[in-house]
């Protein structure tokens, strides 16, 4: 049961918000000023505030704030009769979650306060991944490219500006856009991903903005969209060149007016969100073929970050291998192991075309697989060996760009199905798509289950 601590100095008014809170199943706790009120606060770490502006002693406005030095994810609706687009930009500043006006709309204060403890839920799980989040929210590697990385993540974090990273697939853009977040004075507040590339075209503008009540059929409730869920915090929008057209053109007018229209609503919700954007595509391309808005480009473009390729920086890769080791181990419960100086000699003279990404997912395998605690260059080549051969014969054919795309990804979902016993849940999250991507894959390259085949004969 959620609690709801209600200060206002009216209390025909407490007791009318009593009756309708606690019939909706609400804990209600009261005060009549605004000492008391953070008196009762400290006692009952309550859910949701319900404050009222005007009161003696005390303003709503110094409660508010002593409220947020105590705990800084509370969530604090204002209310007031009387009420004005200064006052309510006045205490959104100072950290409350909503303004709503005297005489209340029953509907609309219920509605904010749903939101309200839904966007808790999301603080919370948002905290809960934190010293997660922190651990792999950091770039590893001495190397003169590494050092340059971090000195400019370091300058950009320190801004607010919109970041546009670029760089091949696998080198960690993701993580490039953590660590701007964990570095900036927004790290308290959320981080949300949308990847852009995996969410269907006809959800992706709900995804974004959100919708109202009704307006999806399958899904009858209201949604929050990740613009509203990221507000005072970043929004990393990954695969910005899947965005079609439409959606590119909502999507600057949100970038320009701090602002979001939710599907179906009539209603602005303003919003104060850091968007970091990413793509491993070249936009200036796409904007000469009319599939890329330069508009939208030069929004986004504030600064740039582009992220090296493992290849640029191999001396980085003991480092890699030995941080990756153990935390594969420690993920999977499984004793330590080490790579032997001639295998990491080896790994080192690759050239990861998949960069950092098909670098751990080479260690997570070797780990996995190898029944020995010491791992030596020969057990790298044996693993490598029936892979190697198979994109070997595809490079010395006469196959076209296209071709290679599409033999090279069909033997890498196969690969990945392998590693996973055709589990479609875990290949899809270690491909980072969604599961109902991964069955349009597997149908498109009509790629089928051996073990299947084995147990129909």
């Amino acid at each position: 049961m959620n609690t709801i601590l209600i200060i206002e100095d009216d209390k025909a008014i407490v007791d009318v918000l009593k009756m309708i809170l606690e019939h909706d199943g609400f804990r209600i706790e009261r005060a009549f000023n605004g000492p008391t009120g953070i008196e009762k606060f400290k006692e009952t770490a309550p859910d949701l505030v319900l404050l009222d502006i005007r009161m003696p002693k005390m303003d709503g406005i110094e409660v508010l704030q002593e409220l947020r030095k105590i705990d800084k994810q509370s969530i604090v609706i204002m209310i007031s009769g009387h009420g004005n687009i200064e006052t309510a930009v006045q205490t959104t500043k100072l950290g409350a979650y909503d303004f709503i006006s005297k005489p209340f709309d029953v509907e609309r204060l219920k509605l904010t306060i749903q939101n309200g403890l839904n966007y808790k839920k999301l603080l919370a799980e948002n905290e809960s991944m934190k010293q997660k989040f922190d651990a792999e929210a950091e770039f590893l590697g001495a190397s003169d490219e590494m050092r340059r990385l971090k000195d400019q993540v370091s300058k950009i974090a320190s801004t607010s500006s919109r970041v546009l990273i670029t760089g091949e697939n696998g080198t960690g853009k993701e993580l490039a856009a953590k660590q701007i977040h964990k570095l900036s004075d927004r790290a308290e507040k959320p981080f949300i991903h949308l990847n852009c590339a995996i969410i269907p075209k006809d959800l992706l503008e709900v995804e974004l903005f959100g919708c109202v009540e009704g307006y999806l059929s399958f899904s009858p409730g209201r949604r929050i969209g990740r613009f509203e869920m990221a507000d005072r915090g970043t929004l990393f929008l990954d695969e910005i060149a899947d965005l079609s057209m439409e959606s590119q053109g909502k999507l600057l007018n949100v970038l320009g007016e701090n602002k979001i229209e939710p599907l179906g609503s009539s209603n602005f919700i303003p919003v104060d969100v850091r968007v970091i954007a990413s793509t491993n595509r070249n936009l200036t391309e796409l904007i000469a073929e009319g599939r890329f808005r330069e508009d939208l480009f030069h929004r986004l473009n504030v600064l740039t970050l582009v992220l090296p390729p493992l290849r640029n920086r191999k001396e980085d890769i003991p480092e890699l291998v030995c941080h990756f080791t153990k935390e594969i181990t420690l993920k999977n419960d499984m004793p330590e192991k080490t790579f032997t100086p001639k295998a990491l000699e080896y790994l080192s003279s690759l050239k990861w075309p998949g960069n950092v990404r098909e670098l751990k997912n080479t260690i997570e395998r070797l780990i996995i697989l190898s029944d020995s605690d010491v791992i030596d260059r020969k057990n790298i080549e044996a693993e490598n060996r029936s892979y190697n051969s198979e994109m070997d014969k595809l490079i010395n054919s006469e196959s076209t760009l296209r071709d290679f795309q599409d033999i090279s990804e069909k033997i890498f979902i196969e690969r990945k199905l392998t590693d996973n016993n055709w589990n479609i849940s875990k290949t899809a999250e270690a491909l980072d798509i969604q599961r109902s991507h991964l069955y349009t894959k597997i149908k498109q390259f009509n790629i089928e289950n051996p073990e299947k085949d084995d147990k129909n004969q």
